[in-house]
């Protein structure tokens, strides 16, 4: 028989190497990581008692903390597939997700249990229920790991055989273009993302984990890096509260942390307004949105010994291309600036990148005539082990982002961008969000950073309104807080400044409609993707006005 490639093998060996080294820190709670192996295989028996076996689909409704990680871990380990929601993303939005995957069965916190219950259309293939810190009717009552005691397991968990090509997980979107979607995992696919994790990014046990992100808690479990759960609300990353984070790296000593840069930004204010230090941070990773040159020099001031890494990709293909703070010189700083787009740095090894001529609808298989040439604007494709086969139970959406090419899967990401003559991949925005005007195609990224020049400006969303084929081009404008609210005087004076930088560029020469609207709405993820399609529904009423004035 092939080597077995399930992911959770990778937790066995860092029990196994590092049995009395502290795994997990979550509020007062902590664990070794032989302690999380164990409390994983008890809930593995406990799943395989209850009739779940290889390929059954678990639906993952937890709070971050110990008991996820060794409840995601338990189902690697049965071959059934977790999956993965965040419930920040809204109920229908949530209850559209499990509807469309079909979980076989569930683990949850006690209110996701009553919730199956109030909404059973979308929980109805969920045949068995198991409910942690909490009595439920109807469901198999797992022991928090507080409650587990190592004699509670008779014997070790013999791990499911699983090859490196096999389903190892679905895992949701964000939905910042559309509604979340489902996109299935391979055990594979993990352990090439664990690799470069490594490789480039430095991870293992040597450094100290801050995960923002509660997924990212089990690469570091299975990495062997002792990892702390921050006490916050994951969802709302840009409201967190700046001393909890800084309180938390200083506690740890934390040396590697990933995090939205909504997240990053309010930490980094802070320090610099109160003159804190965060020494002992090595790698600060960031990703979900552009990452501005700002939040890069404002992160080497208080965190002096971090490099800034921001990687690019998707819940579809990550990481594909990486870009370091260092590499941020004045040169690259002025062309974001000046509207070029937004530089996401170079491939990573093992990942093609390449530059596709716009195409509406699917591209079965790949051609070598559909490749752009450095500097030609196109959509991203990524080739790579990272690359996933498919998105589940959703046939139409694959065919739309997926491209077969000699027996491998390529993805199309949806964005738009180029090759600039230093091999550096540029982003533009994405493909969807692009307006065509009569006689102008405005590129996001693009057409925003000179509006984010303003110091008024807080962000700024481009987006067409009228006929698809000739749109008028409209900037939203977010401004600063403490400019708000806006006297009739004060909007034309700033209107007319807008427009003043407009005419300085080619590519923002043909905007000339203005709106202001705040706070704009953001993906609950990163709070860092703007949706801009709920923007656009918003600024089609003005398209009569905007319309007789042009």
């Amino acid at each position: 028989m092939s080597e077995n490639s399930n992911i959770s093998s990778y937790l066995k060996e860092s029990a196994l190497k590092y049995p009395q080294k502290k795994a997990l820190f979550f509020r007062d709670e902590s664990i070794s990581f032989r302690q999380l192996d164990l409390l994983s295989d008890y809930y593995s028996f406990e799943l395989r008692n209850a009739g779940i076996h290889k390929n059954d689909r678990v639906l993952m409704m937890l709070k971050p903390g110990i008991e996820f990680v060794a409840a995601v871990f338990a189902v690697f380990k049965n071959g059934s597939l977790p999956v993965l929601i965040d419930p920040g993303m809204g109920r229908d939005n949530m209850l559209n997700c499990i509807k469309t995957t079909a979980p076989d069965a569930m683990i949850g916190i006690p209110l996701a249990n009553w919730l199956k219950y109030l909404f059973w259309k979308s929980f109805k293939s969920v045949k068995k229920s198991f409910s942690i810190n909490g009595k439920v009717p109807g469901c198999i009552k797992l022991k928090t790991a507080l409650e587990f005691q190592e004699t509670d397991l008779k014997e070790e968990f013999p791990i499911e055989h699983c090859l490196s090509s096999e389903p190892a997980a679905v895992v949701f979107t964000t939905g910042s273009t559309g509604p979340p979607k489902g996109v299935l995992y391979t055990h594979g696919i993990y352990i090439t993302q664990m690799r470069l994790i490594a490789d480039v990014y430095g991870a293992g046990p040597d450094m100290f984990d801050m995960p923002a992100f509660p997924l990212f808690s089990l690469f570091s479990a299975a990495m062997g890096m002792p990892c702390v759960i921050p006490d916050i609300n994951p969802s709302l990353p840009a409201h967190v509260d700046p001393e909890v984070i800084i309180d938390t790296i200083k506690k740890h000593q934390v040396s590697f942390s990933f995090a939205s840069p909504a997240l990053w930004l309010r930490v980094a204010e802070y320090c610099k307004n109160n003159s804190v230090k965060l020494d002992s941070l090595q790698r600060i990773l960031m990703a979900g949105a552009p990452v501005s040159p700002y939040l890069h020099k404002l992160l080497k001031i208080c965190a002096p010994n971090a490099e800034t890494l921001v990687p690019y990709g998707a819940t579809e293909a990550l990481p594909a291309a990486n870009f370091s703070g260092s590499e941020m010189t004045d040169a690259l700083v002025k062309r974001i600036k000046s509207g070029e787009g937004y530089c996401v740095g170079r491939s990573l090894p093992g990942i093609k990148i390449r530059i596709m001529k716009p195409v509406n609808g699917p591209v079965e298989n790949w051609n070598d005539d559909l490749m752009l040439n450095g500097g030609e604007t196109g959509e991203i494709v990524i080739e790579g082990d990272i690359v996933t086969p498919q998105y589940y139970n959703l046939p139409e959406h694959t065919l739309n982002a997926k491209i077969k090419k000699n027996g491998k899967i390529l993805h199309r990401m949806g964005d738009m961008g180029y090759f600039d003559s230093d091999g550096y991949l540029w982003f533009k925005g994405r493909k969807a969000h692009r307006v065509f005007s009569d006689n102008q195609i405005f590129y996001p990224v693009c057409s925003e950073a000179i509006f984010n020049q303003h110091p008024k400006v807080f962000r700024s969303a481009l987006v067409g309104i009228g006929p698809e084929d000739n749109e008028l081009p409209v900037i939203i404008i977010e401004p600063f807080e403490d400019i708000l609210p806006l006297s009739t005087e004060d909007r034309n004076v700033f209107i007319q400044e807008l427009k003043d930088l407009a005419e300085l560029y080619p590519h923002t020469k043909g905007i000339e409609n203005f709106l202001f609207y705040t706070p704009f709405p953001v993906d609950i993820r990163h709070n860092a993707k703007i949706f801009r399609e709920k923007l656009k529904i918003w600024a089609q009423s003005f398209y009569p006005v905007f319309k007789k004035n042009s």
